[in-house]
């Protein structure tokens, strides 16, 4: 049966591909973004600009337009991708998570508690299993010791939606993200940042020393996994989307030098205030329940996001000669 798909954060990284696919297969989809200059406001311009779906220019922290855009369309699902994201901006900007992960997920809870019957979906991190040491990370972990504010708000959206699903019964699905790359990507990112400062003869900070793992997930993987859970509509649920198989820092550095044909100037650090040195996803549980399995393998994700990378960034911001 055809939904119709409300997303927050629609012409982010995610939001713009998750559109893209559900329109594509036939959901008809209303997206919300403020466009804010965390990055670059264009690249989020650009992408809107790829999809075929309305995107509302205005921000969750406005109760009334929100919850006017929502009556209006009459959503059968909510997916809420929205926030403040930066784990290490959230060290130095904190009251800016407080603003958007906190008071603006409160206020999609509240759109939602008017809907009951609206299944909500919506991003967590794997910020959350923050200072955890046992590996892979389960959703049946502890996750009390957040290594980051980011993190300690993703924690705080999974419990305040446990409390709406308790109290109102309102069907919840969160879904712990695992260093999602690819094309369109956050320039933010460590594997964006790297490959700008390579191009342009600039060094790449390599934080602890090069000693550090990630659960890099490519992003239709991340699209499919989330299609799933819109279509799984749990009561109560979290999942875990990530690719099941840590790459080493070093090793990843090695492959996108070996995509651009150059080497980077390579400055190694201390590990910084809020990091973890590796995050590693437990799927199975999202594999048996959502039918999730990653396909892209950080050797053919690379190679698409440099692709994108060159024609995209290269056509906008020549490398320095």
């Amino acid at each position: 049966m055809k939904k119709r798909i409300f997303i927050t954060g629609a012409a982010g990284f995610i939001g713009s591909h998750l559109a893209k696919q559900l329109q594509k297969r036939g959901d008809s989809v209303l997206g919300l973004d403020n466009f804010n200059d965390y990055y670059d406001p264009q690249l989020k311009r650009d992408r809107a600009k790829l999809l075929e779906t309305e995107i509302n220019e205005g921000d969750i922290a406005d109760f009334q337009k929100l919850e006017k855009i929502v009556r209006q369309f009459n959503p059968t699902h909510i997916v809420h991708l929205a926030a403040q994201a930066g784990v290490r901006t959230s060290v130095t900007h904190p009251h800016l998570y407080m603003q958007t992960n906190l008071n603006g997920f409160f206020h999609i809870l509240e759109v939602c508690r008017q809907r009951p019957n609206v299944p909500l979906i919506y991003a967590s991190s794997s910020s959350v299993y923050g200072l955890n040491e046992k590996a892979p990370f389960s959703t049946d972990d502890m996750t009390d010791r957040p290594a980051s504010l980011y993190g300690a708000t993703k924690k705080a959206n999974e419990l305040l939606a446990h409390s709406y699903h308790h109290l109102y019964g309102i069907p919840v699905t969160g879904l712990r993200f695992f260093t999602v790359y690819g094309p369109w990507g956050r320039p933010d990112m460590a594997y964006y940042k790297f490959a700008k400062a390579i191009l342009n003869n600039e060094p790449i900070d390599i934080y602890n020393q090069g000693k550090m793992q990630r659960d890099f997930t490519y992003i239709d993987d991340i699209v499919e996994g989330t299609t799933a859970a819109i279509d799984y509509a749990g009561e109560c649920e979290i999942f875990n989307l990530g690719n099941n198989e840590p790459v080493a820092l070093m090793d990843f550095i090695s492959l996108i030098e070996k995509g651009l044909g150059k080497e980077a100037i390579k400055n190694f650090t201390s590990m910084q205030q809020g990091d973890v040195t590796m995050t590693y996803a437990d799927i199975s549980r999202s594999q048996q329940l959502l039918g999730y399995q990653p396909k892209t393998s950080i050797q053919q994700g690379l190679t698409h996001f440099l692709k994108w990378y060159k024609d995209y960034c290269l056509s906008k911001y020549p490398a320095k000669k």
